[in-house]
Parts: structure tokens; sequence; C-alpha cells
């Protein structure tokens, strides 16, 4: 049996696998495979990990570089950085990959954390959106939020300082 996919096929098929509890998933043929396999960190954090096939070569591969990176990012544990000298008694939050900054869970909705919120370990401050994957990010230390650099729905980079908080 031939299968052809194009690259709609292919968008319609990792997106409905994405959505879906399916874990791992391989599809092989002439002259593609496909692998997909989601780690899930958290029920709200996981990625895909996508290997390519000759007929999608470009678009595939710059997703899988971009996956690549995330997916080493996301399993190092994150390192809490030291603010620039001025501000000695603040830590830098700092975003673990390439993505969209949202401040809140759904447009209108109210956002996480404000300047002068406190916040526990484990709590929701942001979410980065990877390749149309949500990703909660959570504070690592008890700590108040002194700092919100990044405006609500914009791009961010791998080691961008997302906020400032001061440690409790």
């Amino acid at each position: 049996m031939t299968m052809k996919l194009d690259h709609e096929d292919l968008n319609r098929l990792i997106e409905k696998i994405s959505t879906s509890d399916i874990q791992e998933f391989s599809l092989e043929g002439e002259d593609f495979k496909l692998e997909i396999k989601r780690n899930l960190f958290d029920q709200n954090q996981f990625t895909n990990n996508l290997v390519s096939n000759n007929l999608f070569e470009r678009q595939i591969n710059a997703n899988q570089k971009a996956v690549n990176e995330n997916v080493s990012i996301i399993n190092e544990p994150e390192t809490p950085q030291v603010a620039p000298p001025g501000s000695a008694d603040l830590t830098e939050i700092t975003s673990p990959m390439v993505g969209t900054f949202y401040r809140a869970a759904a447009p209108g909705e109210e956002p996480f954390v404000e300047v002068g919120s406190n916040v526990k370990v484990g709590q929701t401050i942001c979410i980065l959106e990877a390749m149309k994957l949500m990703n909660e990010i959570e504070s690592e230390f008890n700590a108040e939020i002194i700092e919100i650099l990044v405006e609500n729905g914009t791009p961010v980079e791998f080691g961008q300082v997302l906020m400032r908080v001061k440690q409790s």
C-alpha cells in the first residue's frame, strides 16, 4: 500500500495527535518516516519530538531543530540568574524556550501574576506557547514579583528575562 502525505495532511495529523492522549506515534512510508513522542512533564507541559521525511524536509527540519532545542531546555533544570548590578537582591526568571509569552490562561482572563504578587513554589506565573503547545511556567521559589519585563502576546527568546522577583 502506498501512502502519500502532503504538507496539509501532515499538519492535520500532528494537530490531532498533539490534542490526544497518544504518547508515541510512528508512521513510515517509502520516502518518509514520522515519529512523534510526547513526554508529559506535568499535566499541562508537554512537547512533541518530530523526525522528518524527504517531502517536507525544509519545514519539518526547522520544526525538528526547534523541538530538539525545547526538549533539551525543558529537561535541564532552570537555574535562576542573578540580576544586573543595582538590583542584586532580585532574581531573574528567564525563558526556558523560544515561544510566545502569555500572562493569562486565555484572552480576557486575569493574569497569573501582577507586580507585587507573592508566588509560591510550583505556582504558574505565565504560559509560553511553542509550536501550538501551551507550556505553563511555574515559580521555582517563593517570591514577590517586582518587575514583568515582557508584554502579553510578545515573542520571547531562550534565556530572555521575563520577570524579576525578590525571593522570600
